[in-house]
């Protein structure tokens, strides 16, 4: 056959292997206490090589076998697994299992290399799926039996050391992940700069600086008074400086004690306004003004291609333009981690809105003071504080405005923020290079994977010995067989395969 070896030939994966498509029981059958036998509903429960054991099912309906390879069918197409041991499937799987004389294990190997493949195949318009035909068709290589036998041997050997590699490589993504998170925790708690702090005492202290910092807040306050009243031709009413809204103080009732110099501010001490954004519905065809998608805030990174459009007037949108040095925070999310998070805008390429699920922080100080309140915000005590106090109200998680203005901020002189600041830059900056250099190995690895499994079912891995018996005659006997049970009244029950 064209592109194999000559013993080698081509058949669909329904005169190689048993298909059992899976099929949900009556979810009153399902259970966590053991009854009945396993149940794999989808890929969810899968891990490595064998799926998670999460519930059990009193009354199955589609069984496979302890060997069996389970491949994910429906959101998403395509990841396997094996069965650890008898066992229902629902219809998010298809089991498959070898008919004599095929090597299972040569069988789940196929599937992985085809993986990337069969992820793209799935149809339909609320989750990709492929049909139990579908399945039963695909086309699959096959060896000779004693040649799948040392395909497998020699999978087995080239992807231990592989994963050997991958699993070091992840072991090190951890690491770069928690020294990164014990970098920041030592910049907000003062450990950074303890040294520093000792041979270059503040000309300002944090309480000073919070003060200052206050003064003016109260002062940008009374000029937009002053000016509304100019505005509407008015005269400034007798007392009106008393109705200035005082800013929220930080509770400091459980909060750790700061190095001399610091002080506790709460975020809407340090900002001259904390508000919601833009309301309204947006759109994807591009018409309007660029507005955030919510996923476009991560911790200490804002993303302006995750935008959508909204269409409203100039004047409507003037008070939700983003600007140098605004800090945005993440009002909803599906995710605890994603939600509350951090993010200040460093340039703006293009004039952008944000929208309602996102905050924005406006730091009295501009700039130097958002990277301060950015870095701060996403770890410690104030990621503590808002953590603890995330809300589910009609299914959405998030926070509130009045929440986010009581976070507590670690205030540090100007000077030592500005030196926290650079060694951050310059230590993060390295993490960063490290974590980019890691990805591209595991992408590599990834391809190398792939070009093995490829090689594999190509007839390259392994030597061919003209004396083995062709697949041909394989399949012959497989045909045979399968007419034989099928005249043949009360077959006898299949014996599950060894595991890979």
């Amino acid at each position: 056959m064209s592109g194999l070896p000559n013993n080698w030939t081509k058949t669909a994966l329904a005169n190689l292997a048993m298909i059992e498509m899976g099929q949900s029981p009556d979810s009153r059958s399902y259970n966590a206490e053991g009854k009945g036998l396993p149940f794999f509903q989808g890929k969810a429960e899968f891990q490595a090589v064998f799926p998670e054991i999460r519930k059990w099912c009193s009354e199955p309906t589609k069984i496979v076998e302890r060997g069996d390879i389970l491949l994910s069918i429906r959101a998403p197409v395509g990841p396997t697994n094996i069965a650890p041991e008898k066992s229902c499937i629902g219809r998010g799987l298809a089991g498959v299992h070898g008919e004599t004389g095929v090597n299972q294990s040569y069988l789940y190997y196929f599937f992985k290399s085809i993986e990337p493949w069969l992820s793209e195949q799935g149809t339909g318009s609320t989750f990709a799926a492929i049909s139990g035909q579908f399945v039963r068709d695909i086309s699959c290589p096959v060896a000779p039996a004693a040649e799948q036998t040392r395909i497998v041997a020699k999978l087995e050997e080239l992807l231990s050391d592989l994963d050997a590699g991958v699993a070091e490589l992840k072991a090190a993504q951890k690491k770069l992940v928690q020294y990164r998170q014990s970098l920041l925790k030592a910049a907000v708690e003062g450990a950074l700069t303890a040294e520093w702090r000792k041979q270059h005492p503040a000309t300002e202290s944090g309480a000073q600086l919070l003060a200052r910092i206050l003064q003016e807040r109260r002062a940008r306050w009374e000029a937009k008074q002053l000016a509304k009243f100019a505005e509407q031709g008015k005269t400034p009413p007798k007392d009106w400086q008393k109705k200035y809204p005082e800013p929220v103080q930080p509770d400091t009732t459980d909060l750790p004690e700061l190095p001399e110099g610091w002080v506790w501010a709460s975020v809407e001490q340090l900002s001259e306004s904390v508000r919601n954004g833009l309301s309204k519905t947006p759109n994807t065809e591009q018409r309007g003004f660029p507005i955030f998608k919510i996923n476009a805030v991560r911790p200490m990174s804002v993303n302006f291609e995750a935008i959508k459009h909204i269409e409203i007037d100039e004047n409507e949108a003037a008070d939700y333009w983003v600007e140098v040095g605004d800090v945005l925070a993440t009002r909803y999310n599906g995710s605890v981690d994603l939600l509350g998070v951090f993010g200040m805008i460093k340039n703006v390429p293009e004039r952008t809105l944000h929208p309602d699920k996102l905050i924005r922080m406006k730091p009295i100080l501009g700039v130097g003071l958002g990277a301060w309140m950015e870095v701060c915000g996403n770890v410690s005590c104030s990621r503590k504080h808002l953590v603890s106090r995330v809300k589910t109200t009609a299914g959405q998680t998030g926070i509130s405005g009045e929440d986010l203005k009581k976070t507590p901020i670690p205030l540090a002189s100007v000077s030592e923020q500005g030196v926290i600041l650079s060694l951050l830059e310059e230590r993060l900056g390295a993490i960063k290079e490290l974590e980019q250099q890691t990805e591209l190995v595991l992408k590599q690895s990834t391809a190398q994977r792939q070009n093995i499994l490829r090689a594999a079912f190509a007839g390259q891995l392994v030597p061919q010995d003209p004396s083995d018996e062709p697949a041909s005659v394989l399949l012959e006997r497989i045909c045979a067989g399968r007419a034989q049970r099928a005249a043949t009244p009360n077959p006898r029950k299949r014996q599950p395969k060894e595991l890979v």
